[in-house]
């Protein structure tokens, strides 16, 4: 793919504040020549939305109702026209030309994503380079940079993740089935994986990126673990899955959290997902060397 590509970036947004129009003014400085930035304000109730209404040209503005992060990036890249999408959080910064090496690793038919490095929103000198998951209760560890040049790594960041639209379609983007936020990225870096795409970091790249302590918006404990639950549920193997029921078994919100998954589409959405993918588990924690 040349520079002259359309690419569209897809911005979730709720409750964002000031950070979504510094975000959008940042991107559209640095977008290249027919790129576009379409905002999905999903149910924000601080007003951080309304200046792009106003807008015209290459950023779109599309409101929603509580989709959650994987419906809304779903629906955005729907309305997108970009043969590369970018999913994009409301609090990022990015420099010039930060699009040329993601679009140059995904000319390659095997690499179903690629992402940047990642920084804090504030000049720091720490970097993390994609993310592995540290044990049975699925928490996700940022990782430090090996040598050399772009790298596969388990989990890709989604505050700014590229893909060819090709792969959002045959792999069916991010699974709706998650709830709200949190875990989204990793179960759907894992199917990636095992639905046979590689997903690379391009280091030379550099996102900043605003880390919060508190959601600018509540979500239970329940969600959250349902959503560890289901990547579980979908894609690993009994024996594994086993642990992760036991590492999470323990937390107070478990029931809540069990109960979101059978109301769910579980019972259906596991063969599918096992029917559908080229890699085994045991080969996607093998490759990166996460024992448990």
């Amino acid at each position: 793919m040349k520079a002259a590509s359309p690419l569209s970036v897809v911005v979730i947004s709720r409750n964002e504040g000031a950070e979504l129009r510094r975000t959008v003014e940042n991107l559209e400085d640095t977008l290249p020549e027919g790129g576009e930035i379409v905002v999905v304000d999903d149910g924000s109730t601080d007003g951080s939305a309304a200046h792009l209404a106003r807008r015209r040209g290459r950023v779109k503005l599309r409101r929603a109702r509580n989709l959650g992060v994987a419906r809304a990036r779903n629906w955005g890249a729907r309305l997108s026209r970009g043969a590369i999408v970018v999913f994009a959080d409301a609090h990022i910064r990015v420099e010039s030309l930060w699009w040329r090496p993601l679009m140059d690793l995904l000319e390659d038919p095997k690499v179903g994503g690629a992402a940047p490095a990642v920084t804090h929103l504030k000049p720091t000198p720490y970097r993390g380079y994609g993310l592995r998951l540290t044990g049975p209760d699925l928490d996700a560890k940022w990782l430090t940079r090996r040598a050399g040049g772009p790298f596969p790594v388990p989990i890709l960041p989604g505050c700014c993740l590229a893909m060819r639209r090709e792969v959002f379609e045959a792999t069916g983007g991010w699974d709706e089935g998650m709830l709200l936020r949190g875990g989204v990225d990793n179960e759907g870096c894992v199917r990636f994986w095992l639905f046979g795409y590689d997903l690379l970091i391009a280091p030379e790249v550099v996102v900043r990126h605003q880390f919060r302590r508190k959601s600018p918006y509540p979500i239970g404990w329940g969600p959250y673990l349902h959503n560890r639950l289901r990547l579980a549920f979908a894609h690993l193997s009994p024996n594994r899955l086993g642990k992760v029921v036991s590492a999470l078994r323990h937390y107070e919100a478990f029931g809540e959290a069990l109960a979101l998954l059978v109301e769910g589409n579980i019972s259906a959405h596991r063969p599918d997902m096992l029917k559908r993918r080229v890699r085994s588990d045991d080969w996607f924690f093998e490759r990166f060397g996460m024992k448990w």
